[in-house]
């Protein structure tokens, strides 16, 4: 695999600067207070579509070629990089064909259909996925583009936490949470480049942990019945970002649901501000990491802000 250089990822940035938003750095006293840690808050909660994923999915479709983009583009996801690729694909006047799990939250569906992308729902299993997604190729000439798995996908994705470092904010911890592995490999490239002394750890759920036993025993192990009220990390990781998290990611943490809620529910009442259950995930392990992040400066990713407040239960796991 050829590693995506300074300039590549510079040239990403400009690439798709014109259409995404440069979502803000917020702080919190008072979380900073409870916390034991200087915390900063890249807020792609308020980016396009309600997530980072527009980042990765606006830079694949703008590096393929026009011919590639005739017949559509498909995809198989839960939720927030089918809404991207759906948006991506009409500013691009393209059609977006995107297999969902029956199970995904209502509100990623809307956001979907909402964004002129056309659903197809399968079993809520990676297999079910890839062989809808696969037959949906075959009979539109759609071009896949995997959602994380590719590496525009994560050159895109690396964007965002290059802003923080653009922005000039020294950081001991960037924390970002991993799913496919997309948004932590690209925020580790943007580190390794523009703050190499600052260490990148994953976050990671307890109950879908997948990614921490594949970097602990160098091999993919798949997702197998996750558990978890994160429901935007419950895939495992591709060989792309596989490679690029065991180069340059310092290590993976994994937390508890309570502590995944008690962040969640920090970050709506003290900074006002909406999040989704994946996004709190990275300051859960602030949470339950307090002495070895006291009186450090952290990064913290909150990746989207897609809840679905009908079926989400703050006192249950």
């Amino acid at each position: 695999m050829i590693i995506p250089s300074q300039i590549e990822l510079a040239e990403t940035h400009k690439r798709i600067s014109g259409l995404i938003n440069k979502t803000p750095v917020l702080t919190s006293h008072f979380l900073n207070k409870i916390y034991n840690a200087d915390l900063f808050f890249k807020c792609e909660n308020f980016q396009k579509v309600g997530a980072f994923k527009i980042r990765g999915a606006i830079n694949t479709l703008l590096s393929l070629p026009t011919e590639k983009l005739v017949n559509g583009v498909a995809t198989h996801s839960s939720g927030n990089h089918a809404a991207a690729l759906a948006l991506a694909a009409r500013l691009l006047k393209s059609e977006a064909f995107i297999v969902m799990p029956k199970t995904a939250p209502e509100i990623k569906k809307k956001a979907v259909k909402g964004y002129g992308g056309k659903i197809t729902f399968c079993e809520p299993t990676l297999e079910a996925r890839e062989t809808t997604c696969n037959r949906i190729v075959e009979e539109t000439g759609a071009y896949f583009v995997h959602p994380y798995n590719n590496i525009d996908i994560v050159k895109g994705q690396a964007t965002c936490a290059k802003e923080i470092f653009d922005s000039g904010f020294k950081l001991d911890y960037l924390i970002a949470p991993v799913g496919g592995g997309g948004l932590l490999s690209g925020s580790a490239l943007s580190a390794f480049y523009y703050s190499p002394s600052t260490k990148v750890i994953g976050a990671e759920p307890k109950g879908a942990d997948d990614a921490f036993r594949s970097i602990r025993d160098n091999k993919i192990y798949p997702s197998i019945n996750p558990k978890t009220v994160a429901d935007g990390l419950l895939t495992s990781l591709g060989e792309i970002t596989f490679e690029l998290i065991k180069k340059y990611v310092d290590e993976i943490i994994t937390v508890g649901e309570d502590s995944i809620i008690r962040a969640m529910r920090d970050i709506w009442e003290r900074m006002k501000i909406v999040i989704e259950p994946s996004a709190a995930v990275p300051l859960a392990v602030v949470l339950e990491n307090q002495e070895k992040f006291k009186n450090k400066s952290i990064g913290v990713i909150l990746s989207g802000g897609n809840i679905d407040l009908d079926n989400f239960n703050w006192n249950s796991n």
